[in-house]
């Protein structure tokens, strides 16, 4: 946008730098205070002018209060007036943050004195609608639209909103940034530049245009006392933490809490799930045909081509006991003696069944996790304790979790106007299975890693998982903790990353959670 700077009226010699020396060693006079402007040395541009003080006072103010990413100042033909003076015009042009490009024309005046040329500085010489005790300035257009939780309140959860630049106004994260021009009511500029009284601050004169358009709300699945009692959980926790829950009848995400802020672990963290995956491998070893109170031998160690897998501790089961108490206790030695039943993607395949992998349109930024085919002897061994390759979110266990809740699949929700294509499973699990599933997360609570849900109301289901991760000697693990309500549509899931154990450390996390949210309910 350009403003024209008219309103120069005077008698004139018509020579310019091109032919009188004069016209021309004014100019060169006036370069170093334009580049100095350019540069926002507004100190060193006053020297070049006859008010230091004031050229410098002015040119702070607005180039703070514009803040331009970039600043050039082009300068045109000059022509002398009168015997002593220069006239030069030049165009300002600025990218600005909120505006975008924005020019304008303006007229300097140079005066010889003592045989030294010296800008004549004057407030309308920055910009010709500028008059003395005024400055340009920045005005935010209509406020933003508010990002909502799924009662219409306003969402109280950082991590998910994410943040706007407050140069811009624009979103550079989260749903701020995935929803920026729906929130902001359309693409255009953000702000306008104004003349604005140095005093007050108000804008007297807008000079550039900025979209008038209302943004629209973004309006979430998060249950506001859900997920106040999955940040309460968290509240005590040192480690890096994370806890999704989701509704397993229709797939909406209630809550997702991050600790600290920042990164959206819940929905997009990749992580090794450890145990947890065990529902997905046991899925996989009821459809070869096993049956929860087979025997299932679980020593203390057991190798596969020299590379020794244990349980943690190191503990055992005793003679005769059975898949239903290896899965309750976690047990990693079974598990990998098992794998000779299943085949090379068979963990692909049977994971499928939850939704993994596939593309979820969740209306929000997700990682959906990965189960690769296996490629190996050991790459089978590691995989069907969740190791290896393979990775997941907490949102994609809770989804395991809800999975077994309702039977069926039902891809996450985050922003249902935003979600246009959901995923469906290309397969779904057996009745049979579905129901030993749930017998076997039940027997984790009532008799093993659960034990931390044991005594709270709401018949919990649960699966425990601690998941090595790095090269440190002994391993580091992450925690994690798996389940949902048998009396209410509610699956969850705790992650704490190099927080220990899923039993011992991410359970008590899990029980204040779902303690929390019991007390809130009442």
């Amino acid at each position: 946008m350009l403003v024209a700077g008219g309103g120069y009226a005077g008698y004139r010699f018509l020579a310019d730098e091109s032919t009188d020396p004069r016209v021309a060693a004014a100019k060169d006079r006036l370069e170093p205070f334009l580049r100095a402007w350019e540069k926002g040395q507004a100190k060193q541009a006053g020297g070049y002018t006859d008010s230091p003080d004031t050229a410098e006072s002015l040119l702070t103010s607005v180039m703070t209060n514009l803040d331009p990413s970039r600043t050039r100042i082009t300068t045109g033909d000059g022509e002398r007036h009168g015997e002593d003076e220069v006239r030069v015009p030049f165009t300002v042009s600025m990218r600005i943050p909120g505006v975008g490009e924005y020019a304008w024309d303006s007229r300097a005046r140079l005066r010889e004195r003592a045989g030294k040329w010296k800008v004549l500085f004057s407030t309308p010489m920055v910009h010709p609608k500028l008059r003395p005790g005024q400055t340009l300035a920045l005005s935010g257009r209509v406020s933003r639209a508010k990002i909502l939780d799924g009662e219409g309140g306003e969402l109280e959860a950082a991590s998910l909103t994410g943040t706007v630049d407050e140069k811009s106004g624009k979103g550079v994260s989260g749903l701020q940034a995935r929803y920026d021009a729906r929130l902001a009511g359309g693409k255009g500029p953000r702000k306008a530049v104004v003349v604005a009284d140095r005093q007050s601050g108000q804008a007297v004169r807008t000079l550039s245009g900025a979209k008038a358009d209302k943004g629209r709300p973004v309006r979430t699945t998060i249950d506001p006392t859900v997920q106040r009692a999955a940040a309460d959980a968290l509240s005590g926790v040192e480690k890096t933490a994370a806890i999704v829950a989701i509704d397993p009848s229709d797939g909406h995400i209630l809550a997702a809490a991050n600790k600290p802020g920042g990164m959206n672990r819940a929905l997009a963290g990749r992580y090794p799930p450890g145990s947890t995956f065990k529902v997905v491998t046991t899925a996989a070893l009821l459809g070869q045909g096993l049956r929860p109170d087979d025997p299932a031998p679980c020593p203390k160690f057991v190798r596969v081509n020299g590379q020794r897998f244990e349980n943690q501790d190191q503990f055992v089961l005793g003679k005769g006991s059975t898949f239903r108490e290896a899965f309750a206790q976690s047990c990693n030695t079974y598990f990998v003696g098992a794998r000779a039943k299943l085949s090379d993607s068979a963990l692909r395949d049977t994971s499928q069944a939850f939704g993994i992998g596939g593309h979820w349109d969740v209306g929000s930024t997700t990682y959906d996790g990965e189960v690769p085919g296996n490629t190996s002897d050991n790459d089978k061994a590691a995989a069907v304790i969740g190791q290896a390759r393979v990775q997941a979110s907490p949102l994609v266990m809770a989804s395991v979790a809800a999975t077994v809740k309702k039977g069926t699949f039902t891809q996450p929700v985050l922003v249902p106007d935003g979600a246009h294509e959901k995923y469906l499973a290309p397969k779904n699990l057996s009745p049979e299975v579905v129901s030993d599933l749930r017998a076997l997360m039940r027997s984790t609570v009532t008799s093993g890693s659960g034990h931390a849900l044991k005594d709270l109301p709401g018949e919990p289901h649960a699966k425990t998982g601690t998941a090595e991760f790095g090269t440190a000697k002994p391993p580091r693990t992450h925690a994690w903790m798996i389940g949902y309500q048998g009396d209410s549509d509610l699956a969850w899931a705790v992650l704490l990353e190099d927080g220990g154990s899923g039993g011992s450390d991410a359970g008590p996390v899990a029980a204040r959670f779902l303690n929390n949210l019991r007390n809130d309910l009442r």
